[in-house]
């Protein structure tokens, strides 16, 4: 069976991922350090071994400058070392004792600088078969010139990294299953509090909202973790009271037409030859359209909770304005001037927005004694749609409760002619979508709602 290895790996506990990738960081850190340490180590004691070697072949050099004609050579040399006079014609004049009686050995030109270039052999006749690292300087005089090679042998150096190789080969991996072992305890110690905020939350169901996580006491990623736990909690503990109030107040709002209609209904099919259809169907009639009228309104704002995507365009708002003017003077008698409406165009979507407009005169018709006017105009490229009525007016203390879901005021109620409180409501959902706001100013008489719409996209 195929196995993708990224899904299995992705599928493994946090911890052990963070102890793994610890684990392998560490395994190359500390191996490229050995490897480093081991040629860094090798590279400076080569380097000492042929400054030796170039300074012990100067020795020789000068040595010959005194007593040109030894054979052997009797200096005292640094370590084991192999030593080498050839003349000009390539014959051995002098050499150290454990190449007597040798052929020469080395051939390459001298070095005249103080710095060694020096080379590696492996065929040198002195000892074991090994590394020997050779330089070679200039001696004797213009008319007898001769060459020096020294040669000393590397099996020291090799000896001691072999020796170093093999303790760090079994230090290395020692080390790092310390830290591994030191970084699965501590990751499993800096994961505890994740551990415990999963329990938490694991245990917070719909109905306990009302808990919240504890914060741990450092000012971490962790802390702020809990921190936006308990804040994404808290809104939905709000959201959950707004939407079980909203659910309340609509079974509420729904029972009293609902129970009309049913009574009525109920009375005149058990005492039919008592009941009166001619005067009984308009009561039921306006019932059922007082029904009709809540139910839009919920759904309305079951829409706006969903938060869906309006359909934004160029919108003239004057021309909805018109149009909801007209259909608003064929249910009232009242006076609606729109005189002071200009043009003003909007980019929102244009269902919502005659929604607006719907509601706002039909708040106005609710409460306006003889007239209602209706202002708008563009300052600042932001549209003023004004509502003006010259009813009772509302209180200062009430102008932002009533944007409220079902909230209706004391002699609103007592007048009420269909208001369910949400006409506002929906008026306030529409306009902060489309990035406006609304508010209620005094009139004396009445009530003057303000809207104000961004007239440019947002």
């Amino acid at each position: 069976m195929h196995v993708d290895i990224r899904t299995w790996w992705s599928r493994r506990s946090l911890r052990l991922r963070l102890t793994v990738a610890a684990a392998l960081m560490i395994a190359f850190g500390l191996a490229g350090a050995a490897v480093l340490l081991v040629l860094w180590l090798q590279s400076s004691l080569i380097s000492e071994l042929d400054q030796t070697a170039l300074q012990d072949a100067q020795v020789v050099a000068a040595t010959l400058e005194a007593e040109p004609r030894g054979t052997e050579l009797h200096n005292t040399f640094h370590g084991e070392s192999a030593v080498q006079v050839v003349d000009a014609k390539g014959t051995v004049r002098a050499s150290s004792a454990n190449l007597r009686n040798k052929p020469r050995l080395f051939d390459f030109p001298p070095n005249a600088s103080g710095t060694p270039h020096a080379r590696t052999l492996h065929d040198v006749p002195v000892g074991e078969s090994g590394a020997w690292r050779a330089v070679a300087v200039p001696a004797g005089t213009h008319h007898d010139p001769m060459t020096v090679y020294v040669a000393m042998s590397t099996e020291d150096i090799d000896r001691g990294q072999a020796k170093l190789t093999f303790g760090l080969a079994i230090t290395v991996p020692s080390v790092v299953a310390l830290l591994t072992g030191v970084v699965w305890l501590l990751t499993g110690r800096a994961l505890r509090p994740v551990d415990s905020l999963r329990t938490q939350t694991a245990e917070i169901t719909a109905s306990d909202l009302g808990r919240r996580l504890d914060v741990p006491p450092a000012e971490d990623a962790l802390g702020r973790l809990a921190k936006t736990f308990n804040d994404l909690l808290g809104r939905l503990e709000a959201s959950t009271r707004r939407q079980r109030g909203f659910v309340a107040d609509a079974a509420h709002e729904l029972r009293s037409p609902l129970s009309t209609l049913h009574t009525r209904l109920e009375v005149a099919v058990s005492h039919p030859e008592a009941a009166d259809w001619r005067s009984l169907a308009p009561a039921l009639l306006e019932e059922t359209e007082r029904l009709s009228r809540l139910v839009d309104d919920l759904v309305q704002l079951a829409r706006l909770d969903a938060r869906p995507r309006l359909r934004k365009r160029a919108v003239d708002l004057d021309e909805i304005v018109f149009a909801e003017v007209g259909e608003a003077r064929q249910r009232t008698s009242l006076v609606i001037d729109q005189r002071a409406v200009s043009a003003a165009r909007v980019h929102g979507d244009r269902d919502a927005l005659a929604r607006v407009v719907r509601n706002l005169l039909d708040n106005a018709l609710r409460h306006a004694a003889t007239r209602i006017d209706i202002r708008l105009y563009v300052v600042d490229d932001t549209a003023n749609l004004v509502v003006t009525d010259d009813g009772p007016g509302i209180p200062a203390a009430d102008r932002q409760r009533v944007f409220e879901r079902f909230t209706r005021l004391d002699h609103a109620r007592a007048r009420d002619t269909g208001g369910s409180g949400l006409g506002l409501a929906i008026v306030r959902d529409i306009v902060t979508a489309h990035h406006g706001n609304a508010h209620i100013e005094a009139n004396h008489p009445g009530a003057r709602v303000v809207v104000r719409i961004p007239v440019g996209d947002r």
